[in-house]
């Protein structure tokens, strides 16, 4: 009657993936899920999709919001305007606009000054030279050098304390990953920002064009097959499934029988190392980075290049050399109190979780899949654990499923519902945010690892 014009949210549910009666509903939830969802307001002002996704799984929720929020709001080296703008310019570096909108809003909230919102050039000298660091840590974290280190921390006028750094090193690798779930678990835009509304009216049959530009094509397509998948038969899913029981069963009695020797391990890493070159997306179309985002940095041409391209030798980093448990832990703990404890213990959660099912079967050891995962992860950017074998991820990750990693991992942007949908079709939408987490987690602790070894490179 004012004639005011009224938003109605775009997408229906958190993801664009997941149908919505599938997702946990708010008012619907047990108690451990309501303190959480009370704490993520808390925290951040609002309940975002990203939290709704994640609860599926609260115990790792929890660790994530505890993280997020020492990060962003306790005692720490970085101001809090620098800690959203940081956050911004490493979801820019994905095109992830759902994360710029929301830190751009937080940015603002805290004090920020509104010009450097116009582009990086706007933006304290400190802050732009921590771009070529956000650039390689996105795309290639392993041709970070001491160099690059020494360069931030030596600066005169504009240079980076060490605490600084680590702080700032933290919150880039923390926000590249969560562009990955953000994009691998087609999280829908907030209603109040940019793509998460219209001013168009309900249309006739409840669901408008633009819902069908969102991937949504009304409730009874959506429900037509497993877990909103692509159709297929589903002795052909159910057989999907059994044949990954089958293969971890085999893959268990030859460990018990004999093992490979380390040149055959070294061997099998080479190879898988030079075969996940191979794994590309079948939609590899160019995603042009909109202004908007693309403001928030520099060199925009700069992306993803596999590990070993072009007859580029980089060395291979071997865990036995430099880890997380024996050396980025304590670096990090001492440079910004009770933050390595905080990763250590999100990262524990994510690579220990499980539930002992697999789709409908329960009572299932499923530890050699989630080591696959994280291992085949760490492989691509060139991290190789001695003692395991890996012969095993070719067995047990399937072609549509390394694509489906690889893009989350390493080009997030280019992700699309089809992949999602035609890997493991019959398992549950929380099995498939519970991967979601693993390539989060080993994600950021692969970058975590490259820049930390750099950094204690410096020191010594």
């Amino acid at each position: 009657e004012l004639g005011i014009r009224i938003p109605r949210p775009l997408g229906h549910g958190p993801s664009r993936f997941i149908p919505e009666k599938e997702t946990i509903q708010v008012g619907k939830e047990d108690a451990t899920m309501h303190t959480l969802f009370a704490e993520s307001y808390a925290t951040l002002g609002r309940l975002d999709n990203v939290t709704l996704v994640m609860v599926f799984h609260p115990q790792y929720l929890e660790s994530f919001l505890k993280t997020q929020h020492y990060l962003l709001q306790m005692d720490g080296p970085l101001p809090l305007h620098y800690r959203h703008y940081i956050g911004i310019m490493a979801a820019a570096r994905h095109q992830c606009s759902y994360l710029v909108n929301l830190h751009v809003n937080d940015f603002l909230h805290v004090g920020g000054d509104p010009k450097w919102l116009n582009g990086l050039e706007n933006a304290p000298q400190k802050l732009q030279n921590l771009g070529e660091l956000n650039k390689m840590l996105a795309h290639r974290p392993w041709l970070i050098t001491k160099e690059h280190i020494e360069q931030l921390l030596k600066t005169e006028e504009n240079s980076w304390s060490l605490a600084e750094l680590i702080h700032a090193v933290v919150l880039l690798t923390h926000y590249h990953s969560l562009a990955s779930f953000t994009f691998g678990c087609g999280i829908s835009p907030e209603i109040d920002c940019e793509g998460g509304h219209t001013f168009r009216p309900p249309s006739v049959s409840n669901y408008c064009i633009c819902d069908i530009t969102n991937g949504y094509h009304g409730v009874d397509e959506i429900h037509a097959s497993p877990a909103g998948n692509i159709p297929v038969s589903s002795t052909e899913s159910v057989c999907e499934v059994e044949a990954l029981m089958e293969k971890m069963k085999q893959l268990q009695e030859c460990r018990d029988e004999e093992e490979a020797s380390q040149e055959e391990m070294a061997t099998r890493f080479e190879r898988e190392k030079r075969e996940s070159m191979f794994v590309c997306s079948s939609e590899d179309e160019e995603s042009a980075a909109t202004r908007d985002v693309s403001r928030h940095f520099e060199d925009t041409s700069y992306g993803y290049k596999d590990f070993s391209r072009h007859g580029m030798h980089v060395p291979t980093f071997r865990v036995q050399d430099y880890s997380w448990e024996d050396h980025g832990y304590s670096l990090v703990n001492r440079l910004y109190p009770d933050v390595g404890q905080l990763l250590d213990e999100k990262f524990h959660i994510a690579y220990n979780l499980t539930y002992n099912t697999m789709a409908m079967h329960k009572d299932v050891d499923t530890s050699m899949l989630r080591r696959a995962i994280w291992n085949y992860i760490h492989c691509m950017f060139g991290i190789r654990y001695d003692d395991y074998d890996y012969g095993e991820i070719n067995q047990l990750l399937d072609r549509s499923f390394k694509v489906y990693i690889k893009t989350v991992v390493c080009t997030p942007e280019k992700t699309t519902k089809r992949m999602y949908d035609s890997f493991w079709r019959q398992f549950e939408h929380s099995e498939k945010v519970h991967v979601n987490l693993l390539l989060v987690e080993a994600r950021m602790q692969a970058e975590l690892l490259y820049a930390l070894r750099a950094i204690t490179r410096y020191m010594t």
